[in-house]
């Protein structure tokens, strides 16, 4: 079997699993976003009294953090009276920052686990060798209730990946890279292993981005096995208690993909699908309103130190505006301390409270119509970040940071002056 099928059957209780199978699984950790009041409503119309295990769940405040609107502040009331009510040991408010990311940053995370979420972006967790997907709010409820939830067994398709990517190429470009080529209807319902040798080298933040966009290729989860950089990470904030599962040599793969990322450009998904993607080379100049940084995607530590190498000692364009949302308050706390923030400041950026922000076209950074903005974000549907007749172009935070020097699409290569991974 397959290590994602071994995390279904163990939650099943069973001793064996094959793909399509219908299992009912128990779940080890579910999240609750603030877009989703209807889960606690769901939980009272079902005959829900108490939650089954106020320890295994987190409300968490991102997408309307701080509340924008009236409507949004009495949607957290709410949840706060319910989390209060039941007692959850885990309520991320908003000071707190991204679901994706406050999780594995409280030690909520661990190989081998269930984890299950009101987000599609769930799939992030395969990066410490989790089973997490996204759910609705139905299924949320029965959660809540139960503690159980039904799955069909996925089928695995590997995608292998090779080769040492040059200066100014990140994650974001290998992931954009691979769903430009796969497109976005490439693994429906199925589970996506990422592997090779670029994967082995991959510290946790860019393991994380690369999961975390596998959603868009219609993946139900995503799976790495854990490198050391992983598992020095889970031992500091969870330790030892977890499962680490295996593949079973000679498993049969639903389908194998091979790319070596060693000649790669930047990448650019250009509006109006995450995966019309070419290299930065390829794309027209294009007059950038706004460059954003932030999100689950593209809101960690480092992502903000690759911006501020790019940025340091320049000005971003006249015309340009730069907003940058880091993606917890730890990770604003430690760029502060090293400096990122204080450089991208200077540079002109705007700085907004931890959280989704204008990636979801809510609030702190949302577009006019016509405008143009290059995001370091998941999706650049039509009217994703604001006005429906706005432009989304989806990069590596570098580049992001290198069109808002230039006020159009840049390829971030030469502002980058030290080696990738050393302070700004």
């Amino acid at each position: 079997m397959h290590a994602v099928e071994k995390m279904l059957a163990r939650a099943a209780g069973v001793d064996s699993v094959t793909p399509g199978e219908i299992l009912n699984c128990s779940v080890d950790f579910i999240e609750l976003n603030d877009l989703y009041l209807q889960v606690v409503r769901s939980f009272y119309e079902m005959g829900g009294t108490k939650v089954w295990d106020p320890t295994k769940i987190s409300f968490v405040f991102d997408h309307y953090s701080p509340a924008p609107t009236i409507r949004t502040a009495q949607i957290h009331k709410e949840m706060r009276d319910f989390a209060r009510e039941q007692g959850l040991t885990h309520h991320f408010d908003i000071n707190a920052g991204v679901c994706h990311q406050v999780m594995p940053e409280a030690g909520l995370i661990r190989p081998g686990m269930i984890l299950v979420a009101t987000d599609s972006h769930t799939t992030t967790h395969g990066a410490f060798g989790a089973f997490g997907t996204g759910i609705g709010a139905t299924d949320a409820a029965t959660v809540l209730i139960s503690g159980e939830l039904w799955f069909r067994v996925p089928e695995v398709i590997k995608i292998e990946i090779t080769g040492k990517p040059r200066t100014g190429v990140y994650a974001k470009d290998v992931i954009l890279h691979i769903i430009g080529k796969l497109k976005a209807d490439a693994a429906v319902y199925q589970a996506v292993e990422f592997c090779g040798e670029y994967v082995e080298g991959l510290g946790v933040s860019e393991r994380m981005a690369v999961c975390n966009m596998a959603v868009e290729m219609g993946a139900k989860t995503a799976w790495m096995k854990p490198n050391q950089a992983v598992l020095d990470y889970v031992e500091e904030r969870f330790g030892t208690d977890y499962i680490l599962d295996e593949t079973d040599p000679g498993y049969r793969y639903a389908g194998e993909h091979f790319f070596d990322v060693s000649s790669l450009e930047p990448q650019l998904a250009c509006p109006h699908s995450v995966d019309n993607v070419f290299s930065v080379s390829e794309v027209s100049p294009v007059k950038v309103d706004q460059a954003f940084i932030g999100s689950c995607t593209g809101g960690r530590l480092e992502d903000l130190e690759a911006a501020a190498q790019v940025v340091k000692g320049r000005k971003i364009a006249p015309a340009t505006r730069m907003v940058v949302i880091p993606a917890s308050m730890e990770v604003y706390k430690k760029a502060m301390e090293k400096g990122y923030v204080q450089t991208l400041i200077e540079a002109g950026a705007t700085f907004n409270a931890p959280g989704c922000g204008p990636c979801l076209g809510t609030h702190a950074g949302i577009l006019a119509r016509g405008e143009v903005c290059v995001s370091s974000t998941n999706r650049n549907f039509p009217g994703r970040m604001g006005s429906p007749e706005a432009g989304i172009y989806l990069g590596s935070p570098a580049l992001v940071a290198a069109s808002a020097l230039v006020g159009s699409l840049a390829d971030p290569g030469k502002y980058l002056n030290t080696p990738q991974g050393a302070s700004a």
